[in-house]
């Protein structure tokens, strides 16, 4: 396991609640680095893996039969795999779908769930393309084709720009981070736990990240998964 802390920055002492707050990423290449979401200075976690030939070939399929594929579904670990596969019902699909059913049933046994919301969303275009965070408590993004979620160190934004904060302007405008530099990124394949606002002591510091720019007729297969009532 890597542990990464990030540099310290005094600007998110501006937002009330967020004094001496310090949130740091837990990054490394085994599955395992997921638990450390639990850990109080972390707002991100990120297993970086390398994706199958076998589910490479079923995304590609995917995006050539179905380009405009987009589903959401309420999903348990028993029933996923058999789930997904009827709602992609493209040949070729059954790695794809064993994949889901694994983050699926990781993402319930880590937060002690009985279901979940999944969505897998053919994308042309960012879909949230503005720096945010969510009112959620937890929720794991991976991308399986294309570019891969942008994402902020906590130290690096000025959360008083975020939202209505930004006066109308860009993000490299209104000062929400200091240079493109600060900009992180997930690679395609990656499988990250983006804390949010909504977990029990994370008030002002839920991760901050947004959807990149998807270069020309490229396309993005993104995958993400949510706590539900």
């Amino acid at each position: 396991m890597i542990r990464t802390q990030l540099e310290h920055n005094n600007r998110a002492e501006s937002v009330p609640g967020a004094a001496q707050m310090s949130r740091h990423a837990a990054i490394g290449q085994e599955a395992e680095i997921l638990t450390d979401i639990y850990q109080q200075d972390t707002n991100i976690a990120i297993w970086q893996r390398e994706l199958s030939a076998p589910i490479e070939h079923a995304v590609r399929q995917l995006l050539i039969t179905k380009p405009e594929f987009a589903t959401e579904l309420i999903l348990t670990p028993q029933d996923a795999r058999a789930r997904v596969a009827e709602s992609i019902d493209t040949p070729h699909s059954a790695e794809l779908c064993a994949d889901v059913a694994e983050l699926v049933d990781m993402f319930c046994c880590l937060f002690a769930l009985k279901r979940v919301g999944m969505r897998l969303h053919v994308l042309a275009g960012a879909m949230c393309p503005k720096f945010h965070d969510d009112r959620v408590p937890c929720r794991l993004v991976t991308t399986y084709q294309g570019v891969a979620t942008e994402w902020l160190p906590h130290e690096r934004v000025e959360r008083t720009k975020l939202g209505r904060g930004s006066l109308g302007q860009t993000d490299s405008q209104s000062g929400l981070y200091q240079s493109p530099a600060d900009i992180q990124q997930l690679r395609h394949g990656d499988v990250a736990l983006l804390k949010g606002l909504l977990w029990q002591g994370n008030e002002n510091a839920g991760l901050v990240h947004r959807s990149p720019t998807t270069p020309g007729t490229d396309k993005r297969l993104l995958f993400t998964l949510d706590f539900i009532n």
